[in-house]
């Protein structure tokens, strides 16, 4: 049997990563993919993505115990994949996670086989969304749009979806992706 591909989804804030990932594993449903939940740091809040939360010393100890894939922290949070990846990956599933340009940069996804998919917006969408969000000021917003350009240009090859207009567009496009690396990693 062949070991499943690994898509490493990646996207700076606003880009609509969350949204694309719930519209793939719903068109995807039954064919092959396991889209892999996150282990977190933080309690969930309503509307947020679906995850496995943890405490901090819960994070540490699985580290320890090497039960995660991928882990990394931001703004003091932890978030890993779990290790249960590798399983899904030998019974022929592609896997799709939703990882860190960071962790990408830092060379663990790449070493493992990963295929990097990075979501984006042009930077005035990202701007706009992440103000319409109201959880920082208009400095904290150009920061990240500047570190969100240098972590991406880092990502050379990644395959790059655009989510600046229609979603149905950028849906279509990021499963087309999904579909053309489980194929490649059948041939």
């Amino acid at each position: 049997m062949r070991v499943g591909a690994l898509a490493y989804v990646m996207g700076p804030s606003g880009a609509g990563k969350d949204t694309l990932l719930n519209a793939a594993r719903a068109a995807l449903d039954g064919q092959g993919f396991a889209f892999a939940h996150r282990y977190i740091t933080r309690p969930p809040v309503p509307g947020d993505e679906v995850f496995v939360p943890l405490t901090k010393a819960e994070f540490a100890a699985r580290k320890a115990a090497s039960l995660f894939a991928f882990d990394w922290h931001a703004r003091d949070v932890g978030y890993a994949i779990g290790a249960e990846i590798a399983l899904w990956r030998q019974a022929g599933l592609t896997v799709v996670v939703s990882g860190s340009r960071a962790d990408w940069a830092a060379g663990k996804p790449a070493a493992a086989g990963a295929i990097p998919v990075l979501i984006e917006a042009k930077p005035a969408i990202l701007a706009a969304r992440l103000a319409a969000r109201a959880r920082e000021q208009a400095a904290e917003i150009e920061a990240r749009l500047a570190r969100a350009a240098a972590l991406e240009a880092a990502i050379p090859q990644a395959v790059r979806i655009d989510n600046s207009g229609a979603l149905d567009v950028a849906v279509a496009a990021f499963v087309a992706a999904l579909k053309q690396i489980q194929v490649g990693s059948a041939a």
